[in-house]
């Protein structure tokens, strides 16, 4: 079978169009749909956050975040923009939300961690949107990310995970392992947690 794809522009204009029949705001039931892979029209999310179309920045923020109302990472591992007609490829050099905010409220095993993504979602760490940390490469720190929605995380950015760092404590437990607690589960700082 032989795959045609429409001209990037062409792609573009019809993939706005679709999204914008879904709704004005919040993420779209992208899950539920089930549209043909369509390819790639050059989308791609830098590991600042940063959006690209064809390697050129997307500035307007609506459009960035009506594009990540659309956004799904599949089972495949892969990142798409999803509409009920067509998915489209997104490449994503990190994460494809940037965690820039965080809310505490609470104390102890009753504190609830609240963050605001880089296209304003907002989600508070639980058991249904864990906080997890991976070991970066090459200097061997860690990165924090925590759930979005489906599959999708936001990696938290140096001054987010400084205040996560100050909120840090040892577990009752042990005494040894140090984490935050958040939805009544406790999240240790350390990677494969």
């Amino acid at each position: 079978m032989t795959e045609t794809f429409a001209s990037p522009s062409q792609g573009l204009d019809a993939l706005l169009r679709a999204a914008k029949e879904g709704g004005e705001a919040g993420a779209r039931p992208v899950d539920k749909w089930n549209p043909p892979y369509c390819g790639s029209i050059g989308m791609s999310i830098r590991r600042d956050g940063v959006w690209l179309y064809q390697g050129s920045p997307i500035g307007r923020i609506a459009l960035v975040k009506l594009f990540a109302s659309i956004l799904r990472k599949d089972d495949d591992g892969k990142t798409y923009l999803v509409t009920p007609a067509e998915k489209i490829d997104v490449d994503v050099e990190d994460a494809p939300f940037l965690a820039v905010e965080l809310a505490v409220s609470g104390e102890g095993r009753d504190r609830a961690l609240t963050f605001r993504t880089n296209v304003d979602d907002v989600v508070t760490v639980d058991a249904a949107h864990p906080l997890r940390f991976q070991v970066s490469e090459p200097d061997s720190g860690l990165k924090p990310y925590v759930l979005v929605r489906g599959r999708l995380e936001a990696l938290c950015t140096r001054a987010v995970y400084m205040e996560l760092v100050s909120l840090a404590e040892a577990n009752d437990d042990d005494g040894e392992a140090v984490g935050v607690w958040s939805g009544g589960v406790w999240w240790p700082l350390s990677a494969g947690a």
